[in-house]
């Protein structure tokens, strides 16, 4: 099954050991600016689902993967992001900055008529962006900057308040029209094929020994896609000719190579690194694919 990330996964991705201690079964509010959550501790954002509510204020030209779909924005955008729906941001030029905020269901519980669920913005068929203009933008800027103050004053009410900023930033956003542009693949193979690419290329550089290439299959990438593997098999040789494996041992041997040519780690460490449990696996692999083995492919 996919794999889902929770709040104590969330910070220990984007802050290390600064990780607040989250209670279980109660609500759980907090805030940021992007621009402080994307630096040295900022790991890169998997496709996957969250079991916690993003509400996303979003400058600069992203791909933003939702589901099957993939949306294009461009300047600045106020995005709702569900639990019950996996996703993923692409950066296409430059940082992103910007707002957010997280929360749990239970965070608004008997808070809002009908759940979060019943919102057009959190239904997993509903439409989740809307773009702002220059006036919208500095208003729901403003909003998130009283979050950003309330979150770290001493009012006793405070997290009363800050529901009432996100219930105005839903209603602001009820007001205006969700953002239609989505990015057009030519049709739901080459969409997956897409997000596919994308989660390979996700996992590379290897940066260090300890880092580990984890999607080695297509039956992993599928769950992760959640879609049958058959069909991601099907969209992937449809879209690029080649075979899901073929695509993934091309990407592996290429990193092996560089590995192998700009780094001292010993063939073992740089097998581990690309998932072979054994360095036999490894050097058979390798020799397969260059009739060379790998030291001797490290000193051509």
């Amino acid at each position: 099954m996919e794999k889902t990330e929770t709040l104590e996964g969330f910070y220990e991705r984007k802050f290390n050991d600064t990780a607040p201690k989250i209670q279980q079964g109660v609500g759980h509010f907090n805030v940021f600016r992007l621009e402080d959550c994307s630096g040295a501790h900022g790991a890169p954002l998997t496709y996957s689902r969250r079991d916690f509510y993003k509400v996303c204020l979003i400058r600069g030209e992203n791909l933003y993967h939702y589901a099957d779909k993939s949306l294009s924005v461009n300047g600045t955008t106020l995005i709702f992001f569900n639990p019950n729906v996996p996703y993923t941001f692409q950066p296409v030029s430059g940082n992103m900055t910007g707002y957010f905020c997280i929360f749990t269901e239970s965070f608004f519980t008997e808070k809002i008529r009908g759940g979060l669920s019943e919102l057009p913005m959190f239904n997993p068929r509903g439409k989740p962006a809307y773009i702002m203009d220059e006036s919208q933008e500095k208003t729901v800027a403003e909003v998130f900057e009283k979050m950003l103050e309330e979150i770290d004053s001493d009012y006793v009410f405070k997290y009363d308040l800050l529901r009432n900023y996100v219930t105005e930033l839903t209603h602001f956003a009820l007001k205006s029209q969700p953002s239609e542009s989505l990015y057009q693949h030519p049709d739901a193979k080459s969409r997956i094929t897409a997000i596919f690419t994308e989660l390979l290329e996700r996992q590379f550089p290897i940066e260090t020994p300890s880092q580990r290439f984890s999607l080695r299959s297509a039956k992993d990438f599928a769950e992760k896609l959640a879609v049958h593997v058959n069909h991601l098999n099907r969209s992937v040789k449809e879209t690029t000719g080649k075979t899901t494996t073929n695509l993934i041992s091309e990407r592996v041997l290429s990193e092996a190579k560089s590995l192998l040519k700009h780094t001292d780690w010993n063939v073992a460490e740089i097998g581990y690194c690309l998932g072979f449990e054994e360095a036999a696996h490894f050097n058979n692999f390798f020799k397969k694919q260059t009739a060379y083995t790998p030291g001797a492919f490290r000193n051509v």
